[in-house]
């Protein structure tokens, strides 16, 4: 496949190096990604994703050419090269080119110039020995799946017939999905004001349209007017979710969204019922001018305050809630598509400290809500222990909890999975864990 990246390849792949190194180093790819200079940024993040898509390839080969790994940057241009060069149909370049880029970056590169041998003979190597070396590293879970063997092992044992699909499905760039904002308009209308500006899309559940290619979000028409918002299909499910069933009494319904940021289940709430009261918390005060804006855009209104949602004593108001909306921190799993360095950034020790904490925001959060309101969790997450096995224990220690008809654990879905009647509905989306509780009274 041939790139339109515009700008000097050898610069592209340095940065590109640079930004493996920092997820390396345990750093989100968004943040590095946003440091890079913006007239390199764009090229660079499409190498960036591409690179860490293949991560574990790259990781298997650098092995077999050298067990001992050069010096960190050295080692990421080596494998960022290694990642986008490893397979024909995939490589954004010719091969051959990625190669004498990657040692070209390293030449012009004060702190690795020194590296730059090394790099040319092990790129060389691969070069001479690339279907050997492929197959030698075949055996190896990391490359075959380019996740952690953890995470493979973990998904074999949470999903045995699913875990092929949910891998293979993050190996694919994640489609633009849209809400529609019912306030302004229909799914039917906006598909039609999409085609008239030329953009291509179909229907997708009860509020969403799917692009068949993404576009900067200035090109969608009604977007600073608040007639959409980017969300992916799965994650439009959790308004309705939480609302539907709730008794519309004579006054407002009083909602809280527990881990708002960025805001955007809570505009969907205001949409669905725009009388609602929803208070939406976050611990970052700076997340939560994310959440205003988001909000103000939308021209909807809500409280916001920044507050530890499991601390209650710092932020109740003593008054329950009729719905407690709890979209829960976890490994984000689910949504490997469109974050593909949280796979190398988690470690399989994250998934009993975030259950903790799970565990802590429902202990907290429950006592709030009114006898026959309800709590929707959910979870980005494909893992168990991150929702059907938190809720299963949740449910047997407070006999008030009674779970409602849910989705429960949705894996993800993409172009190249086999199509379900869901995913005829939802289109392509994230992997996501939904549990609806009603408080009952006893």
């Amino acid at each position: 496949m041939q790139s339109n990246l515009q700008a000097p390849l050898w610069q592209l792949l340095q940065a590109a190096s640079q930004v493996a190194q920092a997820v390396q180093s345990g750093r989100s790819m968004t943040a590095a990604i946003e440091a890079v200079p913006k007239d390199l940024r764009p090229g660079v993040q499409a190498l960036s994703f591409q690179a860490m898509r293949w991560w574990g390839r790259a990781m298997a080969l650098r092995q077999s050419l050298a067990r001992k790994a050069p010096p960190a940057q050295a080692d990421a241009l080596l494998c960022t090269a290694l990642a986008l060069s490893w397979h024909d149909e995939l490589a954004p370049y010719p091969i051959h080119t990625l190669v004498n880029q990657a040692v070209e970056a390293a030449r012009k590169h004060k702190d690795m110039r020194a590296q730059a041998p090394f790099i040319n003979a092990c790129l060389r190597r691969f070069l001479r020995e690339r279907q050997a070396l492929l197959a030698q590293t075949d055996a190896d879970i990391t490359a075959q799946w380019n996740h952690p063997a953890w995470w493979v092992k973990r998904l074999q044992s949470d999903h045995p017939e699913q875990w092929q699909t949910i891998l293979q499905a993050a190996q694919s760039a994640a489609p633009m999905t849209l809400r529609v904002n019912p306030k302004h308009s229909s799914v039917q209308a906006y598909l039609q004001a999409l085609d008239a500006n030329g953009i291509s899309a179909k229907a997708v559940g009860a509020y969403g349209v799917q692009l068949v290619k993404a576009v900067p979000v200035q090109m969608l028409p009604g977007f600073l007017e608040g007639h959409v918002s980017v969300q992916d299909a799965a994650a439009q499910l959790a308004a309705p979710l939480l609302l539907q069933g709730l008794q519309t009494a004579s006054q407002a319904l009083r909602l809280l969204d527990a881990c708002a940021a960025p805001g955007g289940k809570t505009g969907h709430l205001l949409e669905c019922d725009p009388l609602a009261q929803v208070l939406a918390l976050d611990v970052d005060p700076v997340r939560c001018e994310r959440i205003q804006q988001n909000l103000d855009r939308l021209k909807v209104k809500a409280q916001i305050v920044a507050a530890d949602a499991h601390k209650p004593a710092d932020w109740w108001d003593g008054q329950s809630f009729d719905g407690i909306l709890l979209d829960a921190p976890c490994t984000a799993s689910g949504i490997g598509r469109r974050h593909p360095d949280v796979r190398w950034l988690r470690r399989e020790s994250d998934l009993a400290q975030l259950a903790a904490i799970q565990a802590k925001l429902l202990q907290a959060l429950w006592p709030l809500l009114k006898p026959g309101g309800r709590l929707l969790f959910c979870t980005c997450s494909v893992f168990k222990v991150e929702g059907e096995t938190q809720i299963q224990t949740f449910v047997q220690h407070n006999t008030d909890a009674l779970i409602l008809p849910s989705p429960g654990h949705l894996t993800p879905s993409s172009a190249t999975s086999e199509t379900s009647l869901r995913d005829n509905v939802m289109g392509e989306h994230d992997g996501f864990y939904y549990a609806l509780l009603e408080k009952r009274s006893i």
